[in-house]
């Protein structure tokens, strides 16, 4: 089953959103779960692997209805930190006329306080796992190599067993398909592979129709 990014999702009940990330646990090579980003709001829900039905050319489909997915942990989580700014003025004071001796300057001479609000998102990704979005950097032993297209996952386990990766050529561009064995660390931003360039180019391709853009 692939486990297409920016792609389609859809409830029993109709269109749910778009697939924009799929968390995984680098220790066990397993799809925990799916970021759903919401068509009507917006708003990005953490769906469980569980409930992906079953995937079809640029479209997943979920075995929930729209309404359990709004129940759903939502990805993006907002604070709001307030800062207290002081409004700093010049000010003057002294005796007399102010050109005797005694005469000083309060440098600022602060006169009241600005509540100022700030919004900070947070990604609410569960502990130990990690968010891979489509285009992520793979780099090779040697370097940069290509980004990641999908993930090919077990339906009875949710285990990654291969990787898409699309390469990019100045003659075209194609998919390549990697074992999960040869996947090493990944972290955030790159998944980094056991392979070098050269042997990557060896591993099985098909050529790109456009199966979503």
């Amino acid at each position: 089953m692939e486990i297409p990014v920016q792609a389609q999702v859809e409830c029993k009940d109709g269109l749910c959103g778009r697939s924009m990330y799929v968390l995984i646990n680098p220790v066990t090579d397993q799809v925990t779960h799916l970021v759903v980003k919401e068509a009507e709001s917006d708003t990005e829900y953490i769906v469980p692997v569980k409930f992906v039905n079953e995937t079809i050319a640029n479209t997943i489909q979920l075995r929930c209805s729209k309404a359990a997915v709004k129940k759903m942990h939502p990805f993006i989580k907002t604070t709001v930190i307030s800062e207290q700014l002081p409004d700093k003025n010049f000010g003057f004071a002294g005796g007399g006329n102010g050109m005797g001796m005694g005469a000083y300057y309060y440098l600022p001479f602060v006169t009241s306080e600005t509540q100022v609000q700030i919004l900070v998102d947070h990604l609410q990704i569960p502990p130990g796992e990690l968010a891979v979005q489509r285009g992520t950097r793979v780099e090779a032993t040697d370097g940069y190599i290509g980004h990641v297209d999908e993930f090919v996952v077990n339906p009875e386990n949710s285990h990654i067993t291969h990787l898409v990766m699309r390469e990019g050529h100045l003659w075209g561009k194609k998919d390549v398909i990697i074992p999960v064995s040869a996947m090493g660390d990944t972290r955030e931003d790159t998944v980094f592979l056991k392979l070098d360039k050269h042997q990557i180019e060896s591993l099985p391709t098909f050529p790109l129709k456009q199966r979503w853009s």
